[in-house]
C-alpha cells in the first residue's frame, strides 16, 4: 500500500515539475505592454513598499531566483533580469514578496530562517544515518533513529516554508495588480505561473513526508520483530 501512494506522489511530483516548465516557457514569450524588465519589477515593488535597503542584482544560472535575508538582497537570475516577459514579473514580484515577509518579521519567514543551519546539518548526515541503521537496525537501532528524527527535521521544514511561499506570492501577485504593471489580459497568467511554482512545494513536502513515514514504518517494523 505504501508503495503505491509513494509511486503516486513521484508521479504527481513529476507532473507538477512538467507542469511549472511548461507554465514558465508559455509565459516567457508573453511580454508585459509596459515592458518592464524583472529587475524594473522588483525595484518597483521594493520602493512602492517602502523597502529602499534591499538590492536587486542579477546571478548566473537558471531558476537560481532567490531573496537573501542575510545581504538584504533580492537576487534574480539573469533571464529573469533582463526579460520583460509575464514569467520574469512573475518571479521578481514573487522574490520580492520574501523581502516584504522579512520587513513585516513575517514569523514563518523567521522560523523557517531559524531551522537552516539545523536542516543543513540534518542534509548532510541523515542519509548515512539511514543507510547505516537500514544496516545495521537489529544490533544499533538508535542509529537508524536519529536518522529518522534528523529526517522528520527536513520535512517539518518542508512543510514552514509552504506558507512562507504561498504567501509571498500572494503579496507578487496582488501588488502587480494593484501598482498596474499587469493588465485584465496578463494577470490571470501571473496567477496560474505563481500557482505552478507553489504546487512543487507542496509536492516536495509530500513526498518528504511520504520518504519519512516509509522510515518510521521500517523502524516500527524492527520493533515488533
Amino acid at each position: 500500500m505504501y508503495f503505491v501512494l509513494f509511486g503516486f506522489i513521484a508521479i504527481i511530483s513529476f507532473l507538477v515539475q512538467w507542469n511549472l516548465k511548461n507554465k514558465f516557457e508559455k509565459y516567457g514569450k508573453v511580454f508585459l505592454p509596459n515592458r518592464m524588465t524583472g529587475r524594473d519589477v522588483a525595484i518597483k515593488m521594493l520602493h512602492d513598499n517602502g523597502i529602499y535597503d534591499v538590492r536587486v542584482t542579477s546571478t548566473p544560472g537558471r531558476l537560481t531566483d532567490h531573496y537573501n535575508p542575510t545581504d538584504k538582497t533580492v537576487n534574480l537570475s539573469e533571464d529573469v533580469y533582463n526579460s520583460c516577459s509575464v514569467a520574469a514579473a512573475a518571479v521578481a514580484a514573487h522574490e520580492c514578496g520574501h523581502a516584504l515577509q522579512h520587513a513585516a518579521a513575517y514569523a514563518p519567514l523567521r522560523m523557517r530562517s531559524a531551522m537552516v543551519p539545523v536542516v543543513s546539518f540534518a542534509s548532510g548526515w541523515m542519509q548515512w544515518l539511514l543507510l547505516i541503521g537500514i544496516l545495521t537496525i537489529e544490533a544499533f537501532p538508535q542509529i537508524m533513529l536519529g536518522g529518522i528524527i534528523l529526517f522528520a527535521m527536513t520535512t517539518l521544514f518542508a512543510f514552514i516554508t509552504l506558507p512562507v511561499e504561498i504567501d509571498a506570492s500572494m503579496r507578487a501577485s496582488a501588488w502587480l495588480r494593484n501598482a498596474g504593471v499587469t493588465t485584465y489580459q496578463t494577470q490571470p497568467m501571473v496567477n496560474e505561473a505563481l500557482r505552478s511554482a507553489a504546487y512543487t512545494y507542496v509536492a516536495a513536502a509530500l513526498g518528504s513526508l511520504a520518504t519519512l513515514v516509509y522510515y518510521v514504518m521500517i523502524f516500527m517494523g524492527r520493533s515488533r520483530d
